[in-house]
């Protein structure tokens, strides 16, 4: 009854290398799963290759269409090497979070370090890019275009401090939209389960207005996942627009 268990995690295979605990988790199983399971739909969707596509051909082209129009869209026509990378991460989000809805798996996405460990991945690539694109001239992103010299010494610490902080905000508003909905989904079905279980027939009748708010949840919930993957996609676009034409 624990809404917070669900957030566990636990050793599958006990792993030391070098004194470090490098166990397998049910955390990492279940990042397995949402890998194969991408590569599932992508290779056997369009094996094929039908002119009338088929469900899994059709599902697998919507979503390449749909990141190729995001990246198009908000981060420009340059920006389209970057599609591989972009779409990675949008898939990789989307099925752990679609995993996550499935009962008796686990949320990899509702942990701060797999969170973070994505932002900073962005955080890093696009800041590379930047550099290589720009050299030194990339650090006149942190000077806004047309401010008075004089506020350099406010303006650069504070465009500085923005920047270092874009992987946290990335990693925290995926990692707490995941925990906060399952969390209360949990606490949504316990309540369901306590009010049918312990009034008897009054029981079953009170508790299926929980019953109803849990179903209407969990449909809120799907959503949340899909607009959490969007979400973090589409600022990555906005971070590499940012790295290619320093704005």
């Amino acid at each position: 009854m624990d809404p917070l268990h669900q957030f566990q995690i636990n050793s599958l295979f006990q792993i030391v290398l070098g004194g470090y605990d490098v166990s397998f988790t049910n955390s990492a199983f279940f990042m397995v799963v949402a890998v194969a399971a991408i590569y599932a739909l992508l290779v056997m969707g369009v094996a094929n290759k039908s002119m009338v596509p088929g469900r899994l051909q059709s599902l697998a082209e919507m979503f390449y269409e749909f990141v190729a129009n995001l990246v198009r869209d908000n981060a420009g026509h340059d920006a389209k090497p970057y599609f591989p990378f972009v779409f990675s991460i949008f898939m990789f989000v989307l099925i752990g979070n679609m995993i996550g809805m499935i009962p008796f798996t686990f949320t990899f996405t509702s942990h701060i370090i797999v969170t973070f460990a994505l932002a900073a991945t962005v955080f890093v690539f696009v800041t590379i890019l930047a550099l290589m694109k720009h050299g030194l001239h990339f650090f006149s992103f942190f000077m806004p275009h047309g401010a008075p010299v004089a506020l350099a010494p406010i303006l650069i610490p504070i465009e500085v401090i923005s920047y270092v902080m874009r992987p946290v905000s990335l990693s925290i508003r995926l990692f707490a939209n995941m925990m906060a909905g399952h969390t209360m989904l949990k606490v949504f079905a316990g309540f369901t389960v306590m009010m049918i279980s312990g009034m008897g027939a009054l029981g079953f009748v009170t508790g299926l207005v929980p019953l109803a708010i849990n179903v209407a949840l969990t449909g809120f919930e799907f959503l949340v996942a899909f607009l959490q993957a969007y979400v973090f996609s589409i600022l990555t676009c906005l971070y590499i627009r940012d790295a290619l034409e320093l704005h």
